[in-house]
């Protein structure tokens, strides 16, 4: 059964740096791509950043672009999002999700299937 788990949320100062870590189970990296989405409070999900493990590619909100770096490893089987530079704008669930679509990549939520639960980011003084 494909599962996604998300972990390393917490509470930060602006500024400040964190590790988001997404393990993944029965898919292979190499095949499908993997997206980290946020949700704030009252606000819609958005897309934060996607990779496709196989090729490297990668995509990225404007809104993170610079400050966010998504990588993967494939023998752990598993996604990090590194933060850094973070704002009190990034508040916010933090989710992982698997991309449909065999060997595609993007940041349109409605391509992606299996969720995981989410982890939640502060980012407050």
């Amino acid at each position: 059964q494909v599962q996604l788990v998300e972990s390393g949320g917490g509470l930060v100062q602006p500024g400040g740096s964190l590790r988001l870590s997404c393990a993944i189970s029965e898919f292979r990296l190499d095949y499908y791509a993997v997206g980290w989405f946020r949700q704030a409070p009252g606000k819609e999900r958005e897309g934060v950043s996607s990779i496709m493990g196989g090729t490297g590619f990668t995509s990225y909100a404007d809104s993170v672009t610079g400050r966010f770096t998504i990588s993967t490893d494939r023998a752990k089987s598993t996604v990090y999002l590194q933060m850094n530079g973070l704002e009190t704008e990034d508040t916010a669930i933090y989710y992982c999700a698997k991309y449909a679509a065999e060997g595609e990549y993007g940041l349109d939520e409605k391509d992606f299937e299996y969720w995981g639960q989410g982890t939640q980011v502060t980012v407050s003084s």
